[in-house]
């Protein structure tokens, strides 16, 4: 009977996390009236343009009024090629952040490690860390520096190479460390592939396996992934990059194709490809703590995101909290993607723009631009309209994308 109960505890132990619930207001069958949705529409056309992609994805829910989601554009440079499906999968960026701090929350829970355990704990060959801990990682506070303005003109001259991620992290590593651990957010790609590989070592998993089973699995992603390789062309929408011009400016009318580089340029920082449906349906977990387990709080050191940054732009967890949405954005080459939801009025908003030339901005001022103007939807019938109370105003940001601009407006 003992040796029972003990084994039925170590299956309990082991066994997978269970499915997630998404706790937000449930989402209306109506539509969103005309006039939103051309506000909308225009809204990413002008991106569009702005930063030179010849498509989007674009996913915008409104509880009370209604939902909008779309592929705009065409998958080649001058309205060449097939219509963009609001169904093409893209990379999710900087998205995979919070999706590793996910899988850290879990295996803390179950007793694998410990949000202050050193990293050198866990990762052989970087002695000078520590002082650095799991859970600044996840938080961006390690002081650690970035690969990504290093590697990528090595990315784009070849796009197929595959990386060692400890090969990444050097390049990051090998930055001064610009504050001491904890007092300051720094964007750091190099800290979440440390992350990456503290959890693989930790668990005896690969970081594409646990993703899977603490992240898409109780989510229902079914088509998000952290591939080993780049995707096949179906069903994929392209990425490219606009490229300087002999004669100055940048090619806005033939772009560097790059959907093809290897997802091992962003292993558990930015690696994750996924669609439009599973990327809303992941943000609006995030908003409501889905997968975080009781008692842990994501946003429990939150910072600045940066000097002299508006109070209402914090960081922590993998996340930004931006006014009331909570989210995150960033950029690979070939992809600008931003995603962020409301976790009291279950507004969602989620972009992906297929040029990087004009980098992340345009994405998150894109994202919160589409999240000001649904949070004034008009409210469906038998429904009430919440509050509007965003720290901003869409046409603010819809000036800061027209000034950030890398490619000539219409």
């Amino acid at each position: 009977m003992a040796f029972a109960l003990s084994l039925s505890l170590g299956l309990g132990a082991c066994s997978a996390p269970p499915a997630a619930h998404v706790d937000l207001p449930e989402q209306t069958d109506a539509k969103l009236s005309g006039d939103v949705v051309t506000s909308l529409q225009d809204a990413v056309t002008h991106a569009m343009a702005a930063t030179g992609s010849t498509g989007a994805v674009v996913g915008v829910w409104a509880p009370w009024a209604g939902a909008w989601v779309t592929g705009l554009g065409t998958v080649q440079p001058g309205g060449a090629g097939k219509a963009v499906s609001a169904d093409a999968e893209f990379r999710a960026a900087q998205l995979t952040r919070p999706m590793i701090c996910d899988v850290l929350y879990a295996q803390v829970e179950r007793g694998t490690v410990a949000l202050d355990d050193p990293v050198t704990q866990w990762v052989s060959g970087v002695a000078d860390l520590t002082d650095v801990t799991l859970g600044q990682l996840c938080d961006g506070t390690s002081g650690i520096g970035s690969y990504a303005g290093q590697l990528t003109p090595m990315w784009l001259k070849k796009p197929d190479r595959v990386w060692n991620p400890r090969e990444l992290a050097s390049y990051g590593l090998g930055l001064e460390r610009s504050t001491e651990p904890g007092a300051a957010y720094r964007d750091s790609d190099a800290g979440y592939v440390l992350l990456g590989l503290a959890l693989e070592k930790a668990t005896g998993e690969p970081a594409s396996k646990l993703l899977q089973e603490y992240v898409f699995d109780r989510l229902g992603m079914d088509a998000t992934a952290l591939p080993a390789s780049a995707p096949d062309d179906a069903g994929v929408l392209p990425g490219y990059v606009s490229l300087p011009l002999p004669e100055g400016g940048l090619d806005c009318a033939a772009p560097t194709d790059i959907t093809m580089l290897s997802p091992s340029t962003g292993y558990t920082d930015s690696g994750v490809v996924t669609d439009i449906h599973d990327l809303g349906l992941y943000t609006r977990a995030l908003a409501s703590d889905a997968l975080l387990p009781q008692g842990f709080d994501r946003l429990a050191h939150e910072m600045p995101a940066y000097d002299g940054a508006p109070s209402w732009l914090t960081v922590g967890g993998g996340v930004y909290h931006a006014g009331s949405l909570i989210g995150q954005y960033g950029s690979v080459p070939g992809y600008a993607t931003a995603a962020f939801a409301d976790p009291e009025t279950g507004l969602t908003v989620a972009v992906v723009l297929n040029n990087s030339a004009a980098g992340s901005a345009p994405a998150v001022w894109l994202a919160w631009e589409l999240a000001a103007l649904a949070s004034k939807a008009p409210a469906a019938s038998g429904k009430t309209a919440p509050e509007a109370g965003l720290p901003w105003t869409a046409q603010q940001y819809h000036d800061s994308i027209t000034g950030a601009a890398v490619c000539p407006l219409p």
